[in-house]
């Protein structure tokens, strides 16, 4: 078996008297697309913050449980938060590109990380968006605006500036609900593309969607893992009930 990238046992978080997860262990492999899935509210989205911790930025949060990445302790005291999100990247459910041009955007990591020259930079920017397939489409206006384009335009160019600073892990939370089914279609097939090199984990309601592109799948509800499997086994024959009534649309 394959030594996980990243190993999360026995996570609980509270807000204040509230415990939101119970328990969840979860273990992601190089190379793979695991999709979370669940009813709103489940707690598949708080679970996902707590892997590059950006449940840190919220009041009265309680976090325990083991998070091995490479071998390390995520919630070390002495963990570079900074270099802990450029391993563990993380794109949101409403494209956010900065309110520049397309070229500076995927080069703001490049900057905060160091002073690379001009030419680095352009060659990265190049790369980076061959890898979010959306350099045809914007190869000739890398210096307008990146809130100019399309949705899903902007959501690839959003994927572009993760990858310009080389994580191993991409979270994605949500990452094609705000858009159409084609550009849906164009993210999803980034992201089969994008796995050949990255470990990559998604939060997504469209369980056609998990269907289609991940390799495992877990569900949860009410805060707990109910259950996780190989993709194709898991929709076909799940093990538990309530995975199955899910599954089935009778509730959700």
């Amino acid at each position: 078996m394959t030594t996980p990238l990243l190993s999360t046992k026995n996570v609980h978080l509270s807000y204040g008297d509230h415990e939101a997860l119970h328990g969840i262990s979860l273990d992601y492999e190089p190379n793979t697309i695991t999709a979370l899935i669940g009813p709103s509210g489940c707690g598949k989205s708080t679970y996902l913050r707590c892997l590059n911790r950006m449940n840190d930025m919220i009041a009265n949060v309680t976090i325990t449980g083991t998070f091995n990445f490479k071998g390390q302790d995520l919630y070390a005291p002495n963990a570079n938060l900074v270099a802990l999100r450029t391993q563990i990247g993380m794109v949101f459910q409403q494209p956010n590109p900065f309110p520049f041009s397309v070229r500076e955007n995927v080069a703001y990591g490049l900057r905060l990380n160091g002073r690379p020259s001009r030419t680095a930079i352009a060659e990265k920017v190049e790369w980076a968006l061959k890898q979010a397939a959306v350099w045809d489409e914007v190869k000739d206006d890398l210096d307008k605006n990146a809130l100019s384009f399309s949705g899903g335009q902007q959501q690839r160019i959003c994927i572009a500036r993760l990858l310009a600073v080389s994580p191993d892990i991409i979270l994605l939370d949500e990452p094609t609900s705000a858009l159409d089914p084609i550009s849906s279609s164009e993210i999803e097939a980034t992201l089969m593309a994008l796995k050949k090199t990255y470990t990559i984990i998604i939060v997504t309601h469209n369980l056609q969607q998990a269907s289609r592109i991940s390799d495992r799948t877990a569900f949860m509800l009410n805060g707990d893992l109910v259950e996780v499997g190989e993709t194709n086994q898991f929709f076909l024959t799940p093990e538990q009930q309530a995975t199955s009534d899910y599954l089935t649309g009778k509730f959700g």
